[in-house]
């Protein structure tokens, strides 16, 4: 797509974990770690025949799992250090609060990481249980001292509302504590049931939709006070902070897929990876490419995803994405700012519903 064209993205999976989140449905294990340095040899040797097919220079580039920050620092960048990277490229490393040293953020500082994104959830105690999560809170202002000691002039941090047992008082609390750190890019998620998670058969635990519409409201209200503006459903930055990588995404840009589970996308075919780090080695190892399937999407599928994407950003879409009919029926959660349709904060609550009336 001519929005995206000169951007290219590289995501690197790393599935281990200490402990595995309840409500968390990614491919992360917690019993391989024994297979750790084996993985990391095969994820450079990934990355090498990548780049020798011809891989364009990468203007982003996303470490995710998983637990990066599990694996030694030196290791972690022995594969990050193989990707060709474009002027001012984007190189984030998602990092647990708990694992976070000075010396980790100081590594990967002058190995060519120059963004963080770290879990935080909430800053309650009783929540982060809730959630199944095993830091301490404490450990989050440590972890963002030494990320700002250590240089780095952007990061995110990550949080999420609507846990059983979380109350509005807690929300604020969280909310309150991660504005006082000062935060160039915050992502706010609300809880979501994802199948085949410990949440999913615990109904007792799900969230109630109107108690996370108020703690989202809150949010939006205090971290644009805060100087954080919302520029995608779940995303606020200070202005020039936004996450290149996650628009790479929303603009449907090309990138490949580094690890087990991890997915890719070149003009329209998505293909992604074998899920268990077993497999992967093994096919690696075997010089198989270690794909599991993949999908091609026709031109009319392609259209309807884009406008689905950009509906959820500040950049909103064209008028003619909606009829004259649905338009009257959306008011309230639409408004046109110059030529193009973005959401109201009202919409953003309701974006699904808004995305099933978009056409392309």
């Amino acid at each position: 797509m001519s929005h995206a064209a000169g951007l290219h993205g590289v995501y690197i999976h790393i599935p281990f974990c200490a402990k595995r989140c309840d409500y968390c449905a990614f491919a992360t294990f917690t019993d391989r770690h024994h297979l750790q340095s084996q993985y990391v040899e095969a994820l450079r040797t990934h990355v090498t025949r990548v780049v020798a097919g011809g891989m364009p220079r990468a203007t982003s580039v996303f470490v995710g799992g998983g637990t990066p920050t599990m694996l030694p620092a030196d290791e972690l960048l022995s594969v990050i250090s193989l990707v060709p990277l474009a002027p001012n490229a984007e190189v984030t490393v998602e990092c647990n609060p708990d694992d976070i040293t000075l010396d980790m953020m100081q590594s990967y500082r002058n190995g060519g990481v120059n963004r963080v994104s770290v879990g935080v959830q909430s800053t309650v105690d009783h929540v982060l249980k809730s959630l199944g999560r095993t830091h301490n809170p404490e450990n989050v202002q440590r972890a963002v001292a030494h990320i700002k000691q250590a240089g780095f002039t952007t990061f995110n941090l990550d949080i999420m509302y609507g846990a059983a047992g979380e109350t509005f008082a807690d929300w604020k609390h969280t909310v309150a504590d991660v504005i006082a750190l000062d935060p160039p890019h915050v992502s706010a998620y609300g809880l979501t049931i994802e199948a085949n998670t410990p949440l999913a058969t615990q109904p007792e635990r799900h969230p109630d939709d109107d108690d996370q519409a108020d703690k989202y409201e809150w949010v939006d209200d205090h971290f644009a006070q805060a100087g954080l503006v919302n520029y995608e459903i779940s995303n606020w930055a200070k202005p020039g902070h936004e996450c290149k990588h996650n628009y790479l995404y929303w603009l449907q840009g090309n990138y490949d897929g580094i690890g087990c589970a991890a997915h890719a996308h070149k003009d329209g075919t998505r293909w992604w990876n074998v899920r268990t780090p077993d497999r992967y080695i093994e096919m690696i190892e075997a010089n198989e490419l270690p794909i599991s399937s993949s999908e091609t999407l026709d031109d009319a599928t392609r259209s309807l995803e884009e406008l689905q994407l950009l509906i959820r950003t500040r950049e909103g879409v064209p008028t003619a994405a909606f009829s004259p009919d649905d338009r009257s029926l959306l008011e309230g959660l639409i408004e046109l700012h110059e030529d193009r349709y973005v959401l109201t904060r009202a919409g953003r609550l309701m974006a699904n519903e808004v995305s099933m009336r978009l056409h392309s």
